[in-house]
């Protein structure tokens, strides 16, 4: 039983400084990409690279909102596909090690894996998730999600529609609300019809960054020509004076959708009920953003389950993120949330 169950792509993080000439040799030349599980292992044995000096933490969207949300107090789990080697036993230690259990299922894959490569003071990833794209829809059934009162899903495995409709239609039955964070740019350029099916159909929470938010907007509006928006203010005031008007639409007399959307360093907007919820923060210059949009959703999740009105709880999930943007991806100790865990409790 927990209050919050995780499902998507269990990964390792690891955090490595290349120089541009490795770099190409692996492909690692976006600030995202996949490769493949030989690029992968090959990487991991290159010899000028110091692996075991790497820091390494658990990964992949939802697990980090279980981890974050267990640190938080909450009682979380997540449910995913590894491997049977040394990045899986570092996945499961360090999920169970912030409090949250978990579901695993085993392949014979290698555990998914996904480096954060500072590349000339560029920070670049590139993910093979290996073993983790294994989890469908045998894995999931119903005895595990009627245990939940949120589920959250990764958005990368929006890939695989037979598992998110199988997911979303068990957890509609129940009457049990989805998390569904966009994951990328590009997962919202392929998915937003569907993501904009799903809001409709079943009782949904839908998590955007600001150019998910906008790349959402044009793929709905089936127009070519994209606004334009290159800073982070002139995101903001174009989700604010454009985009906002259509979501309010797509929320107005209903209690789902509630669309998030996280700008970052300018707070969140929250659209729910056809009414817009603005929570501004102040800019902190972050270590690195990796997980920060994760630990956004746990806190906000977790004071939702707490009762917070949706205000509330982008604040507190603005606070949670500002404290990951300190750290290497979720690699936080628990003491830094505990203040937030007793405001949560009481």
């Amino acid at each position: 039983m927990s209050e919050i169950l995780c499902i998507g792509n269990p990964i390792v993080d690891v955090f490595v400084d290349i120089d541009s000439a490795l770099a190409k040799k692996y492909g690692i030349v976006d600030p995202v990409q996949h490769i493949s599980c030989e690029q992968a292992e090959s990487l991991l044995r290159e010899p000028s690279v110091n692996f075991s000096k790497a820091v390494k933490s658990s990964g992949g969207g939802a697990a980090n909102v279980a981890k974050i949300a267990a640190m938080l107090g909450m009682n979380a789990a997540f449910s995913g596909c590894v491997g049977q080697d040394e990045l899986a036993a570092i996945f499961e230690k360090e999920i169970t090690g912030a409090g949250a259990g978990v579901i695993l299922s085993k392949s014979n894959e290698k555990t998914g894996i996904c480096f954060a490569c500072t590349v000339g003071g560029q920070l670049r990833f590139a993910a093979s998730p290996r073993a983790a794209l294994e989890l469908n829809e045998s894995h999931i059934n119903e005895e595990l999600i009627a245990g939940a009162e949120v589920v959250v899903l990764d958005g990368y495995i929006l890939d695989r529609r037979p598992l998110v409709q199988h997911i979303l239609m068990l957890a509609s039955r129940l009457g049990i609300p989805v998390a569904l964070d966009a994951a990328s740019v590009l997962q919202v350029l392929s998915k937003a019809e569907e993501i904009l099916t799903y809001s409709r159909t079943y009782p949904l929470f839908v998590f955007m960054n600001a150019d998910e938010t906008i790349a959402f907007y044009n793929t709905i509006r089936k127009t070519h020509d994209e606004e334009i928006a290159s800073t982070e203010k002139e995101k903001e005031e174009l989700i604010l004076n454009d985009i906002c008007p259509m979501l309010k639409i797509i929320t107005d007399g209903e209690i789902f959708p509630i669309i998030v959307v996280k700008l970052g360093g300018h707070g969140a907007v929250v659209i729910a009920g056809g009414n817009v919820y603005r929570e501004e923060t102040f800019t902190i210059t972050p270590r690195n953003t990796v997980g920060a949009g994760d630990a956004f959703c746990a806190a906000f999740i977790s004071a939702w389950l707490r009762d917070n009105s949706l205000s509330e709880c982008a604040a507190l999930g603005n606070k949670v993120a500002r404290e990951i943007l300190e750290v290497p991806g979720t690699h936080i100790k628990s003491t830094k949330l505990k203040s937030f865990a007793k405001v949560l409790q009481k």
